[in-house]
């Protein structure tokens, strides 16, 4: 293909383009159509582009040529960008860039380019011309209407069997060249495909599917169930142990297994994660498809379900015996007889359920319990002493950091005050010299800085500590219930947040800074840094 060769748009056609394009274009954004014609003898797809000039002007002009015969394509002042869009220039018809550059792209030549680049789909103008050529008088271009004609008609001159396939009704298989060929080569197989003709134009199967159906003779709608079994067997990652055990061929083994068992790929899956339970060898015909696999997998499954109640039996058992232990090194710490209120150590998971249960909060879950095994966490229950049986308070103290971090009542209310002090009291007298609870509680007690507090304190900064406040809730949801608080980081001034407002406070992990002079970008905290409370 010669661009030398290249005519303008012929004026019937331009009208036609304009036409329809008034008709199903009419918006401002780019528009391809394509018209066929014949450059030297060989049949081309001229692409043009189309966009507004204006309310009524239009633009048009070539862009892109492919023939049927040629392995390049030829395009001018079109670039396929990165997201995945055409863009065409259009600086000689007057739509001028930015600076008054000209695109790179936008130079008016014609450059060859690989076949399959630049083909946008498109609005064929007169796809009946390619019938009036005698070599492709047959091709039945009309009656399969392909994406591209062009494509579709360099397919016809390789395939000329392409003509039997599509009047047959089967043009779905058009792109297939597997098919082609056998179509082609082998007499028996175009018998076949018309033997099979109706169920194939009715249903949709993978070319695999047909090809195998007629080397074996087996049913198309059973081989096409077995490639959709593999396929999603290979795409579910709740499968991927059958696809593991079974690979290559013995896959396909494993689908006429299944079927021949009338079970399925999930049913089977539970037997085969029961023999891994119970170490059975998979690596035996006699294990991985036994005879009766009802029979089997009711009985692996027993097997699993016994072997797992007693694993857990076991566990819960180790896991109490544990927790008991560590919960009897603790006693010590248990209750003070001077104070309105006992202060109780958990005994075991089950009084970790029960409180959870009664308060309606998460101590029962959430692996608390292991958190008291690993001597993470202790977990005591707050009683009146008028009801000491009833859950009333629940503490979580931490043993690693010797601080209280949760203390919540039911629904995780914080607790009234009064309750507060006499735990500080209970603390102070029962725990300080094993645990240092007593410092630890109170702090719980202390104060910090609201930003109203520091405001009213600091007037010299109110109004830095306001834009702070004002900046840092731009990042905040639901800002409006937080509670802001001022604290100081490396002699800098911060607002902050409180995550949690029990002791030990915890603060966002976004900070702004802020002095007499400016705000601050947003900064981040980390646990090693010393907060200095304000007074």
């Amino acid at each position: 293909m010669n661009a030398n060769y290249i005519k303008p748009i012929p004026k019937k056609i331009e009208k036609r383009i304009l036409a329809y394009d008034a008709k199903h274009g009419n918006h401002t954004g780019l528009r391809f159509y394509a018209y066929l014609t014949t450059i030297r003898r060989e049949l081309v797809k001229i692409t043009v582009a189309v966009r507004n000039k204006g309310k009524k002007a239009r633009l048009i002009k070539q862009v892109a040529i492919h023939g049927v015969y040629s392995d390049k394509c030829l395009v001018r002042d079109m670039e396929y960008s990165f997201m995945g869009n055409y863009r065409v220039g259009w600086y000689d018809e007057g739509i001028r860039y930015p600076y008054n550059l000209r695109p790179f792209y936008n130079d008016g030549k014609w450059y060859a380019v690989d076949f399959k680049y630049y083909n946008p789909w498109t609005h064929v103008i007169n796809p009946q011309f390619a019938l009036s050529l005698p070599q492709f008088r047959y091709s039945a271009v009309d009656i399969q209407n392909p994406p591209c004609i062009i494509t579709y008609l360099r397919a016809y001159l390789r395939y000329p069997q392409l003509e039997y396939l599509v009047k047959a009704g089967l043009g779905r298989f058009a792109g297939s060249t597997m098919i082609l060929k056998k179509i082609g080569s082998d007499k028996t197989f175009r018998k076949w495909l018309m033997t099979h003709r109706e169920e194939l134009i009715h249903n949709h199967y993978y070319v695999d599917v047909v090809l195998r159906a007629y080397r074996t003779g087996k049913p198309l709608a059973t081989l096409q169930s077995y490639r959709e079994a593999k396929i999603k067997l290979c795409h579910d990652k709740q499968l991927q142990p059958i696809c593991e055990l079974f690979k290559g061929a013995e896959r396909e083994q494993f689908f006429d297994y299944i079927a021949a068992q009338g079970t399925n790929a999930n049913t089977y899956l539970d037997y085969l994660k029961a023999c891994n339970y119970l170490d059975i060898d998979m690596s035996l015909p006699k294990n991985r498809f036994p005879h009766d696999f009802r029979c089997w997998h009711d009985m692996r499954i027993d097997q699993y379900a016994t072997a797992r109640a007693e694993a857990d039996r076991k566990a819960k058992r180790e896991l109490y015996e544990k927790f008991a232990r560590i919960a009897e090194k603790y006693l010590p710490l248990e209750h003070d007889k001077r104070s309105a209120f006992i202060c109780i150590i958990a005994r075991s998971p089950a009084d970790l359920i029960r409180e959870g249960e009664i308060l309606h909060h998460c101590v029962g879950r959430m692996n608390y319990d292991m958190r008291v095994i690993r001597e993470q966490s202790l977990i005591f229950f707050i009683r009146s002493k008028q009801h000491p049986d009833t859950p009333f308070v629940t503490v979580e103290y931490s043993l690693q950091s010797h601080k209280v971090l949760q203390c919540y009542g039911e629904h995780d209310h914080r607790p009234g005050e009064d309750v507060l002090h006499c735990l500080a009291a209970v603390c102070k007298q029962n725990i300080e010299k094993t645990c240092r609870i007593g410092e630890i509680m109170k702090s719980y007690l202390d104060e910090i800085y609201t930003v109203k507090e520091f405001q009213c304190d600091n007037p010299a900064l109110a109004g830095q500590a306001e834009r702070a406040l004002n900046y840092l809730k731009g990042y905040c949801l639901n800002s409006e219930n937080k509670t802001f608080v001022v604290i100081e980081v490396e002699g800098y001034k911060c607002v902050a947040f409180l995550t949690d407002e029990f002791a030990p406070y915890v603060l966002s992990d976004m900070i702004a800074p802020f002095d007499k002079e400016r705000i601050y970008p947003l900064q981040g905290l980390v646990t090693q840094y010393a907060f200095k409370r304000y007074n």
